[in-house]
Parts: C-alpha cells; structure tokens; sequence
C-alpha cells in the first residue's frame, strides 16, 4: 500500500529522505520539515555541491564590502547534528535510479531513498559566444565567483557585465566598488526589463550612468575579444561595436537546473523545470522538486527566493501528509537597491490586464520615478517604484489584497509633501513578507496573542523579514500600531542594532566617552551594524570630537561624499568647494581658485551660499587641488558632509545705505565659530543687516536680522521641497546673547535631534515646539545650559582643518586613487564636453573625454588640450 502523500510506509522504523542541493531553498525545506513531527520518523541524507553548508545568495554583493562566508550563513551551527541530517558537503548527486531508489554521488557512493526531494537551483546562463571560456571570464553565482572575480578584479582596469537584470546590476555595482571603470550590456531595449517599465528604466538608467556607470541596450555579445596570452581584452557586441575589456562577467540570467530529472526521464518543461504538481511532486510520486530547479503548477518556473521558500513549505506538509493549500503560483514583487539606486515592481507592472490604467508620476530632475497600475473597479495592480520606494511596504500588500483602495490613487503615486493620503488600511489577509507568506494579521497575532514586543521578537516567531528584509519597515509599523493599541510603549530605537534613539545613544557616547562604532556596539547594541545606524553614530562620534573622520573603522562608516571629503556628481567626478566666510573674498583669493580651476580644467560657478564651486575634479585629484587651496590659505568648505555649510550675508551697514549693523563681519565670525560641526542634518544661515532681509535669513535653520537695537534671531527655516519660515526666537539680542543663544540652540539640537531631521522638522516634532526651546537656550529651564556651553567650546577649541589633516598624513592620502593597482591613471568613465568656455559631464552617445593636469583651455571653441 501507499500513505496519501504517494511514499511505500515499508517495515523499517525510520524512512530515508534524500535531499539533493543545500542552497536558500534546500535549507528553508530542513527547517519546515524537521519542525514537524512526522519529521521524527525520517533519516535525512543532504547531498551538497557546494564546499559550505546554504548561504545567502541573495546577499551576495555584500562579500565585496567585507562581509565574510560566515556571516551569510543560513544553516545554524549544528542544526545538521541536532536533527541527524547527515550533511554530505562537496559530493552532489550525479544520477538517479528511479526503479531502485538510489542516489549516486561524484565520489562513487549510493544513497537509498523512501522519498527524493531535488532542490538543485539554477545554473547561470551563458551566451554560447566565442571566447566564453576564456580566463578572465566569470560567471556570478557562488561565493567561489565573487572569489575567482575579486581575484581578477585586482588586476583589471575595465570590467563588462554582459546582463541588466538583478544579478548583472549587482554584478556592476561590485566592479565599480572596486575601481574598475565598468560597462553593463543589455540586450533588451531598458534595463530590468522584467522588473520596470519604459519610464522606470529610463530613470534607472539615468542614475546609474549618473555614477560612472556606462550603459549599453539593444546589445548583446557577440564574441569575447582575446590577446595572444588567451586572456580577455575586450568584449565584441552584437551592434558592431568592441568594449575594452580585462575582466567579464556574465550575469544574463539563469536556467533550471534539471539534468538529473532528465536523465531519469522525469518529464520537464519546455524552457526547462521538473514539472511538479501543486504539493511539489513530480510524475514519481517518491520524487519532488523546489525552487527554480521546478516548473511550478501553474507553468512557471520561479527565480525569486519567496516562491522557493513557500514551495519548500508545500513540500514539507505533503511529506509529513498533512492537509494546505497547494503552490500554485507565487508573488514576484520585488524591492532592492543596485548601485545604490531603489528600485521596487510589485503586482503586474506593465498593466497587462484587461481595462487597467496608469497613475504616473515622473521627476527626472530629482531621479524618481513611480507608477502605479489601476484597475477598473479601482484596486492597485501593481507598480514600479525607481529613486523613491518607502511607500512598497504599504502599495505591496494592496497591490496582492487586490481590493479597491480607500484612497485616490494619485494621492498615493505623489511624494510626501505634495499630497496628504491619510491612513490607508490593509486587511488582515494582505501578505506583507511575501518571503515567507506572513500576513498582516499574523504579525498582529504574534503581537497581541503571543507577546512579541518588537520586531526581532516578530521576525523569530513568523519568519517575517527573515527574507529578502524588504518588509521590515512595514513590520515595525504594524508592531508598533498594535502595541500602541494595547497601551504599551513602543520601541523607538534607531534601528535592529540599536534599541535606543538618536538622542539617547548621543548621550550614552558623550557620557561614557566611547570612541568607536565597534565599541559602542557590543556594549549598546547587537549585530554588526546597518547603513542606517553606521554612518549616523560616525555623525556623532564626529560632533563630539572623536578624531578625524577618516581615521581607522570611522573611516568606514562615513557616507560616500564624507568618505572622500567632495561631492561626488552625476558622472563620478567630485566638486571641490573652498570655505569662504560670509562670501567676502580677496581678489588674491579669487584669482587663486582662477587659477587652480584653470590649471585642472575645472568647471565653476557661484553658488547660492555665496560660494564658488569647482566641479570635475577625479578622485586623485582632489589632494593636489585641496594643497593648492590649503597653500592659498583656504579650507574645507564641508559643502559634503552633514555640518554647517554656509553663513550667507550681505554687505550691511558697512556699504549698504539701509543697514543697521555690520551684517559682514557678524556673519564672518559665526561661519568660522561653527565650521566642520557635525550635526543630524546640514545647519545653513544667514545675516541680513537691516529688515529688507537680502540674505534670506528667515528660510535658513538660524537666521539673524538686524535691528537698530541689536540683532533679531530666527531658527527653523528651510528652503527646498516643503519650505519652511523660521520662527522668531528672540529679539534685539546684543551680539554676546545672540552667539551664546546660537551656540545652545545649535547644541541642544544636536543633542535631541533624530537622524537626518532638519531643525525645522526638529522644531515641529519638540514637545512643547518654541516656547519650550526657548525656555531651554534662554531660561535654562533643564539646567543643561553649561553642559551645551561646554560641548559648543569643546568644538571651537578642537576644530582643524579636515583638508589639510588629511594632507599631513599619508595613511588617508592613499584612498584618494581612481584605480588602487594604478593609483595616478584617471579614470575613463569620467569624461566631459566642452560648453560655454567651460566643461560639462559627457551625456550618453556623446564622444567625451578625460582630463589629465594641467588642462590648458582657451579659445571661443574650448578646445580641450591635455599632453
């Protein structure tokens, strides 16, 4: 006889149950399966591959930032052990005997089997051109890749990824990372064809090129170009056109990998697959198959890594006999950043159904791009989300609820700012870690029935966010609306590593004196730390005075424009912009910043801080300019981090005929008090010297305005996407109460900011809103006014020059390369045209070109002469 999940019960205690492949999906099956308790009759044989037990391959990239094998690890220390998995590392199944029931292994030994689960992925496809084999060439698949690519990539000045998808982007980003000047070929008219839309990739396209990245659609390869060494020097595309080339890499998309179903005849689909039926198993009722090794009921063979964990889970019940739903078709949104880019589809993107309509909205200035699908009885589809995907947690669930939206959809498609949406509902059923298929009314059954009181308490009792992490966000909000609904205080941490806020772990450095990430970490926190939590403690660690930004781990916690002291621009090329207090300049001055951005060919203009800005320079440029400026007697101008930039003035009474005071000189005075402080968002000011306000005092984050009795000061302000009017917070200030007032407010919101929260944000959100900080800076109404007095005086008297700290030591001097095996050879991605007697960054199809020092530009028609 046979059980009802098609397994012979036979006369031995035990049954054997064979596992071929260990990977994401192999793994995720272990877990479902020994978590059963039918699971206690089986023995469980796992044929591997693979030298190390599963990993995250969906991480993969992270192994090119430091990240080691260890820490994608998926398979818990002695998990195998604790169940009595017999774990067979490096010895795959080389064949299958159907009529016998045997497994056969590359090292020669048969394993029998009661039941047979394939869970053997994919294999990475790779067009058959000539030259594919060459050394050089790589696939992207395995850590052994990222290895062999790494390996190459030390020795390479250009690398070619030949696919735009997912894995290619992922690919690109990691040559990039390591300085290699990089090229990605597409043969689909847009990148991420699958994913976005016309729009979507033509943004997409726009931002990754805007990084240094070149870009080539409607192509494909024709031929890998090799020297007489056998080696790759270049890559021929299908359009005519040869890229140079030293290193390729093929990350065009991937194929079932089925052989063994083959050649035991089980039957596969036309573009490959085992076919299973909706419990996963095969025409072999003993065999079954997961993952993108099988085509899925509903025809479709899947590459995502959700689908593959809930068709583990449907194998595991029909194994262990119990009743489910069936796998018959799967979620494929998506949410991920490529080069740093946000990219999101959810739902059916491209509107392929009958009657749907699109709501679009398009930004190309500000690179975001959002498009939603809508039905005709008014439920969301589906949509792309490029530059901006905050709202996927909430548009995800709806898109896959597939019910009409309580609100209009084009409150949903605008950004914040421009329309107010309200609330909006999801039902309980709506599915908010795709992943592992936990719905919203799971997470708030975990919550309110089984104690969860956080998000790790959330994601260790469902398996949410556990995935791909695109739903975390959404899960701290669901977590948090359920215990504020219950009455219990919610945690407002920074983020997982760290229970505590902003404010609080500020306080808990300036206290206790920790000086390192690392340190604060164990003793504060869990983990290893995030991009949100890392570069905002070097943001602390920065504002309390712990040594140069640059030195030692800080260095690696800095964000990409502080991590090289510029601002890096739409082609990969920095700025490089001088201090100059109050805009009062010499005409030395001047002539120097001339000539230093004549002599580099750089590209200038004033600036609306009253600055002037050079644009163009290459990474290794940027010590020589700065020693230029150093030795004309400038300094960092911090215009790249997250600190004072500017305090704008105009000429006061010193000239003006209607200024009451000498607004130059008080401007002068608080831009050099407040240079280099570090704070939660950029801090600009500015000082008008009567009340005809040229300087726009009152749209800064601290303002002063003249008056014939003294100075009027103004905090809150901001220009930008939703302006704010900076509120008054006291009047006719002599100039020792109006810097004494300056320094509190500045270091009180410094103190109790939230991460990236400009003072006007600051301002609204304060309990208590102005009168409150104004009884703190003027009242000192928490008796904390010496303690801010002490820290604003510790900055002053420790404050240098970030510039020419860096000049004088050579351990930070060497990350200024373009190439680090070619340090001095300029980078080739960054090129540029002449325009109106200067330069501008080369678009795409134009002929650019690099500049070398010293550049010598001259005549109507700028011709670009280098030696």
């Amino acid at each position: 006889m046979t059980t009802s999940n098609g397994m012979t019960p036979g006369h031995r205690s035990s049954r054997d149950l064979v596992l071929v492949g260990h990977g994401m999906v192999g793994q995720r099956f272990l877990e479902a399966f020994t978590a059963l308790p039918a699971a206690r009759g089986w023995r469980i044989t796992v044929l591997a591959e693979e030298p190390r037990p599963a990993y995250d391959r969906v991480h993969l990239s992270a192994l090119f930032d430091g990240r080691t094998a260890e820490d994608l690890s998926l398979c818990p220390p002695g998990f195998p052990a604790e169940h009595g998995i017999d774990l067979r590392l490096g010895d795959p199944a080389t064949a299958i005997d159907r009529a016998a029931r045997l497994v056969r292994t590359r090292s020669g030994a048969e394993v029998r089997y009661d039941a047979l689960v394939l869970a053997t992925g994919s294999v990475p496809f790779v067009p058959p051109v000539p030259g594919k084999d060459a050394p050089g060439c790589h696939v992207y698949r395995t850590i052994e890749d990222v290895d062999a690519i790494r390996s190459d990539a030390e020795k390479a000045a250009t690398g070619v990824v030949v696919g735009g998808g997912l894995l290619g982007l992922e690919a690109a980003g990691a040559l990039r990372a390591g300085g290699l000047t990089t090229h990605v070929v597409e043969f689909a008219p847009r990148l991420m064809a699958v994913q976005v839309d016309d729009g979507g990739g033509a943004v997409l396209r726009r931002k990754i090129e805007d990084l240094g990245v070149t870009v080539h659609t409607g192509a494909g390869a024709s031929g890998v170009v090799t020297g007489e060494d056998g080696r790759v020097t270049g890559l021929a595309l299908s359009d005519g056109r040869e890229l140079a080339a030293d290193l390729v890499v093929f990350s065009a998309g991937v194929r079932a990998r089925d052989q063994l179903a083959r050649d035991c005849d089980l039957p596969v689909g036309a573009r490959g697959g085992v076919v299973v039926d909706e419990h996963c198993r095969t025409a072999d009722p003993a065999v079954l198959a997961i993952g993108e090794c099988a085509q899925a009921a509903d025809g479709r063979v899947y590459g995502l890594v959700a689908p593959g964990y809930q068709m583990a889970e449907t194998a595991a019940r029909t194994l262990a006999d119990l009743p489910g739903e069936g796998f018959t078709g799967a979620d494929t949104s998506t949410k991920l950043k490529l080069l740093g880019v946000d990219v999101a589809s959810f739902g059916d993107p491209h509107g392929t159904a009958e009657g749907a309509l699109d709501v679009l909205y398009s930004d190309s200035r500000g690179g975001v791009y959002r498009k939603l699908v809508i039905g005709r009885d008014g439920a969301l589809l589906g949509g792309v989300l490029v530059g901006d995907t905050d709202a996927y947690g909430t548009l995800r669930p709806l898109a896959v609820a597939g019910k009409p939206l309580t609100v209009p959809a084009e409150q949903l498609v605008l950004p914040a700012g421009f329309a107010n949406a309200g609330p909006v509902a999801l039902p309980d059923d709506a599915v908010l870690c795709s992943c592992h298929n936990v719905t919203q009314g799971a997470v708030r059954a975990a919550v309110r029935d089984q104690g969860c009181d956080s998000v790790a308490a959330v994601k260790k009792c469902t398996r949410a966010g556990t995935g791909c992490g695109s739903c975390v966000k959404m899960l701290g909000t669901v977590v948090t609306e359920e215990l504020e609904a219950a009455g219990v205080s919610t945690d407002k941490g920074l983020c997982e590593h760290f229970a505590h806020t902003r404010a609080e772990l500020y306080e808990i450095v300036r206290v206790t004196g920790i000086g390192s990430f690392s340190d604060l970490l164990d003793r504060h926190g869990s983990g290893e730390g995030c991009e949100v939590c890392k570069p905002t403690v070097a943001s602390i660690l920065a504002s309390l005075g712990n040594g140069h930004i640059l030195d030692g781990e800080q260095g690696a916690l800095q964000d990409s424009n502080d991590h090289f002291l510029a601002n890096i621009q739409r082609n990969g090329s920095y700025s490089v912009v001088p201090r100059v207090p109050g805009g009062e300049i010499t005409p030395e001055g001047l002539i120097a910043i001339g000539e230093i951005a004549r002599d580099h060919g750089l590209y200038t203009k004033l600036t609306g801080g009253q600055r002037i800005d050079m644009f163009g320079a290459t990474v290794d440029q940027l010590p020589v300019i700065w020693r230029k400026l150093v030795d004309a007697g400038f300094e960092s101008g911090h215009a790249y981090g997250k600190s004072l930039r500017t305090v704008k003035s105009c000429v006061g009474e010193t000239w003006c005929r209607y200024g009451v005071q000498d607004s130059t000189t008080l401007a002068i005075e608080l831009e050099l008090r407040y240079r280099g402080l570090r704070s939660p968002h950029k801090l600009k000011s500015a000082v008008s010297g009567c009340a005809r306000e040229c300087a726009e005092a009152q749209s800064k984050d601290f303002g002063i305005i003249a008056t014939s009795a003294g100075w009027n000061l103004y905090v809150g302000g901001n220009g930008g996407m939703t302006p704010r009017h900076a509120d008054l917070l006291a009047a006719d200030l002599d100039r020792e109460a109006l810097i004494r007032t300056i320094d509190r407010f500045l270091m009180f919101y410094i103190r109790t900011a939230d991460r990236l929260e400009r003072t006007s944000v600051w301002l609204e959100r304060l309990e208590g809103g102005l009168d409150h900080l104004r009884a703190v800076v003027l009242d000192d109404s928490l008796g904390i006014a010496a303690e801010l007095d002490e820290l604003m005086a510790r900055h002053i008297g420790g404050y240098q020059d970030e510039w020419a700290e860096t000049l004088a030591d050579p351990d930070r001097l060497r990350r200024f390369s373009s190439f680090v095996n070619a340090p001095g050879t300029p980078d080739p991605a960054v090129t540029f045209v002449p325009e109106r007697g200067q330069i501008r960054p080369a678009r795409p199809g134009e002929d650019g070109h690099t500049l070398e020092s010293p550049v010598l530009i001259a005549g109507a028609r700028l011709e670009v002469l280098t030696p």
